[in-house]
């Protein structure tokens, strides 16, 4: 499943007890629409008040009985006649989108392998973290105000220098499960577009709350509160009491998500 959404109004991706949350919604949806339990895995984590404008996620669909999902482009059935045996995959697309709260959109379905997973065959992910110093009334909520004109060039070469190391620890949140800090970053780069500076991050993982720390990081370096070498000794300390601030969630999106090209069946 090939989605977005905007998460201003939910606790991030992964459901949580009475909180609402992007992936809860998705599975009580799913559930009404095709009758039974369903259960979906998306391709990430993303926190609270995270956007993301490219999402993928994946559900199992059990045939019971006469039930039975056609991957066909038969045209789209009314509510009258809306049944899991005449169920086909843009009849799907359509009712979910109709179902669901306005601040997610649901742009494909389509079947994989079996063993396919959303998360785990993602080869590379790409976020963007959007920063203004102007106020933009239009942007409210996908952007995060500064109140200083950084330097893009100074924040350019920061960013060459990230590619130069492997071991992110000091911009890893504290405390969490994972078994490497080793990220393999193959894109950095500040960009001005418009009234906004936007941050490209692209990696073949990240950790927690990193992207959100490397951008406070950087922005230290572009004001002059951070130079080039003091962000080098950061990396190599290892250590996230010596990073800069952690950004709000508001300015952040995944907008990029990468996988092997035989993942989809043809229908």
């Amino acid at each position: 499943m090939h989605l977005a959404y905007n998460g201003a109004s939910y606790n991030g991706w992964q459901t949580q007890p009475a909180l609402p949350t992007v992936q809860q919604t998705l599975e009580e949806a799913l559930s009404t629409l095709l009758r039974q339990k369903i259960a979906v895995v998306g391709c990430g984590r993303t926190d609270t008040g995270v956007h993301a404008s490219d999402f993928y996620a994946h559900f199992d669909y059990s045939v019971l009985g006469e039930q039975c999902l056609v991957f066909s482009d038969a045209a789209q059935i009314g509510d009258s006649q809306l049944n899991t045996k005449h169920l086909t995959l843009n009849t799907l697309i359509f009712k979910l989108n109709s179902f669901l709260p306005p601040d997610i959109a649901i742009f494909d379905i389509f079947p994989v392998a079996d063993n396919a997973h959303a998360r785990f065959d993602a080869t590379a992910r790409t976020y963007q973290y959007h920063v203004s110093d102007r106020r933009l009334p239009f942007r409210q909520g996908q952007y995060c105000r500064i109140y200083y004109r950084p330097d893009i060039d100074l924040m350019n070469e920061a960013a060459r220098v990230l590619m130069e190391y492997e071991d992110f620890t000091s911009f890893a949140k504290l405390h969490t499960q994972v078994k490497t800090n080793i990220c393999h970053l193959t894109e950095a780069h500040w960009d001005e577009v418009g009234e906004e500076l936007i941050f490209t991050i692209r990696s073949n993982r990240f950790l927690r709350n990193m992207v959100r720390s490397v951008t406070g990081t950087l922005l230290d370096v572009g004001r002059g509160k951070l130079t080039i070498d003091g962000l080098r000794e950061i990396i190599e300390k290892k250590d996230r009491c010596a990073a800069g601030v952690s950004m709000p969630a508001c300015g952040l999106f995944l907008t990029k998500v990468d996988y092997p090209e035989k993942l989809k069946i043809e229908n």
